[in-house]
């Protein structure tokens, strides 16, 4: 059973904008800036590594809900940097607040919820032809 998470446990994930993260990449017509699943990722990423530590065997955190704004373009090159801090506990779910930066100013923020899983015990669950 996952360890007690203190309210206002934290972590950071950060990446630097290449192509491939951008809305070109996706659609040629698009201008070449940071998409908004790609600072969701980040987000996601801070928001685990944030739970994480206080998973035991073999217990993970997996995304249940988003509520995100990104309010600022950044473009190719722009090191992008999400936070993430536990903001609540309902007993399932973990409601966790997400930030994002780049060099110059916030350009995302909202939050994500997750909840504990057994990894055995999900995939157990899972349709055979889903493995």
């Amino acid at each position: 059973m996952v360890k007690p998470i203190p309210i206002g446990a934290r972590a950071q994930a950060e990446e630097t904008v290449e192509f491939q993260h951008t809305l070109t990449a996706h659609h040629p017509e698009l201008p070449p800036v940071y998409s908004t699943p790609d600072m969701i990722r980040l987000m996601e990423t801070a928001a685990f590594h944030a739970l994480h530590p206080y998973c035991e065997g073999d217990e993970i955190t997996v995304g249940t809900a988003i509520h995100v704004e990104h309010r600022a373009a950044s473009g190719i090159g722009t090191r992008v940097k999400a936070e993430a801090v536990l903001e609540s506990f309902d007993g399932k779910f973990y409601t966790v607040r997400v930030t994002a930066r780049d060099d110059r100013r916030e350009i995302g923020r909202g939050t994500v919820n997750r909840a504990v899983i057994n990894v055995a015990k999900f995939l157990a669950k899972m349709p055979k032809n889903a493995k």
